[in-house]
């Protein structure tokens, strides 16, 4: 059944019947999206940690050593909570979450919290870099390559847009390393180390591949999105008879056509967010970075419940957030909205 809400009508004047009716739709709409929210978080988290039952080894083992005796095994086993059901230890997991607890790392025995914030830091300032960049650079290049459909800056556009999206992301890495870092121009480092307790910030070179991988990987998508929505508006009517009156296609394309192309680019521009933070786990682990998806290597290596957990839980907030905050966007920059 689809939702239709009528923007015009929250512009009505206060205390009548439609703008009431019309915000009730509005907070109806985001509450909807906000339990839509919450159930992903859920399932993404019960699907994961499900998944842990079954992987090959045992914390325990890891923890008591080669030469533990069975007995010592079943005592860390029980001293840990992983002689319980996997559904308990999951509610019992859950409702530590919510109660801001991430439970203890079965590795180091210190609480989960103690390496996720600094990795979460990190890689929110990865993140946040190639956010800042790529973003504005993806939305330009398709405003760039709309503005003359079938022109020599289109067909280039193009051309890069089918090139980054056939190229992995860890392909991308691999050659800006050896271009920088190994073999053509030795300016940068190949690895990302970071002294423990220290920021990436106080080490501006080590960022620098990273975010450039991440700001390639973003092009394409949203730079096509932008190309086709710049397009679209373009080829409307209303378009058509403010050139008829006039108007260059420049002052056509900044003063009408791009405001209404850009709401299509918000969504896109969180569902880019989204495969940006995605795309750093395998990228920490190839530059050695530490944030969150070198964390979570590690803890899948050593079988670490708790700590793969946290993460997981962590980066689909995260996820849904930003997309939550896009829909919402949308929403309040689309006259009418229409959503099933």
């Amino acid at each position: 059944m689809a939702l239709t809400v009528d923007h015009d009508a929250f512009r009505t004047s206060p205390g009548n019947g439609a703008s009431r009716n019309g915000a009730w739709l509005r907070y109806r709409w985001i509450g909807g999206r906000l339990l839509f929210a919450i159930v992903t978080l859920l399932v993404v988290t019960f699907v994961l940690f499900m998944a842990t039952t079954v992987l090959p080894g045992d914390a325990a083992a890891l923890i008591a050593g080669k030469s533990a005796t069975p007995e010592t095994v079943a005592l860390i086993r029980e001293r840990l909570g992983l002689d319980r059901p996997p559904l308990e230890q999951y509610f019992s997991w859950l409702g530590g979450v919510f109660r801001g607890d991430f439970g203890v790392s079965l590795i180091s025995g210190r609480p989960v919290s103690t390496a996720l914030v600094p990795a979460l830091g990190n890689s929110l300032i990865l993140l946040v870099l190639a956010s800042v960049i790529g973003l504005p650079l993806a939305a330009l290049i398709g405003i760039f390559a709309a503005a003359k459909p079938g022109g020599v800056g289109d067909w280039l556009a193009n051309i890069l847009s089918v090139v980054l999206s056939a190229i992995p992301d860890f392909v991308i890495a691999i050659f800006l390393i050896f271009l920088f870092a190994t073999g053509v121009f030795v300016v940068l480092p190949a690895v990302s180390f970071v002294p423990g307790g220290s920021s990436p910030l106080a080490y501006p070179a080590v960022l620098v591949l990273p975010v450039l991988t991440l700001v390639f990987t973003s092009l394409p998508y949203l730079s096509r999105l932008m190309r086709a929505s710049v397009v679209e508006e373009l080829s409307s009517e209303y378009v058509a008879m403010a050139e008829l009156k006039g108007l260059t296609r420049r002052k056509v394309l900044v003063k009408h056509a791009l405001r209404n192309a850009l709401v299509p680019g918000i969504q896109g521009a969180g569902l880019t967010v989204g495969f940006l933070l995605g795309g750093t786990v395998i990228l920490e682990f190839l530059f050695s970075y530490p944030g969150i998806g070198l964390l979570m290597v590690q803890a899948v290596g050593q079988r670490d419940v708790p700590t793969m957990l946290a993460v997981a839980f962590v980066t689909t907030a995260f996820f849904v957030l930003i997309n939550l905050l896009a829909d919402i966007a949308t929403m309040l920059a689309t006259p009418k909205l229409r959503t099933s």
